[in-house]
């Protein structure tokens, strides 16, 4: 079953006029599921992977190269620097 995320306008709103959105919420509330609905043509990247973490961790400015059209980076806390470079 799938349940309407009331967000999706919003989220497609702000990307809109954005370059970066910031989706933030308690744990298991359906941040991950509703930025793959929304924007499920860009790449998802989970920084839950130690080797996607390191890559962000040891070089933010490379790793965020990477995405010209934009991404998901999920878990992003985890690599903190990623911040000031966005």
């Amino acid at each position: 079953m799938v349940f309407p995320r009331t967000l999706e306008p919003t989220a497609l709103a702000r990307a809109a006029q954005l370059p970066v959105v910031a989706i933030l919420g308690p744990r298991q509330a359906g941040k991950s599921t509703l930025c793959a609905r929304v924007f499920g043509d860009k790449p998802i990247v989970s920084l839950e992977s130690l080797e996607a973490r390191e890559r962000a961790r040891n070089d933010p400015v490379g790793f965020l190269a990477r995405f010209t059209d934009g991404a998901v980076i999920d878990e992003a806390q985890r690599a903190p620097d990623l911040f000031s470079e966005l």
